[in-house]
């Protein structure tokens, strides 16, 4: 079983591209820390919004991965760019028809 972790961020108006690219630079430290996926997503029909969808071995390697340098440097980078209003979503997934 993993654990997933999805959510979404408004960014303040036409600050998306910058966010994403915060979001999406390479990062050896997070799949390290236990992260399987990290999944960065815009949708035109929200043009100041961004999606993430994260798996991660557990939990706990998901709240870790907040500690690592690298981490807390693109949330202090990407904070001022943000409204504050985010969505948050996790679960234990049980399984997927992808998966034997």
């Amino acid at each position: 079983m993993t654990y997933v972790n999805t959510g979404s961020f408004v960014t303040q108006p036409g600050h998306r591209d910058a966010v994403v690219a915060i979001l999406t630079r390479h990062s050896p430290q997070l799949a390290a820390s236990g992260c399987l996926s990290y999944e960065v997503g815009v949708d035109e029909d929200h043009p100041d919004t961004v999606f993430v969808a994260e798996t991660w071995t557990s939990a706990s390697a998901h709240e870790q991965s907040l500690q690592l340098e690298s981490t807390r440097e693109a949330i202090a980078e990407a904070m001022p760019l943000l409204t504050g209003e985010m969505t948050q979503q996790h679960f234990t997934s049980v399984g997927s028809p992808l998966q034997d």
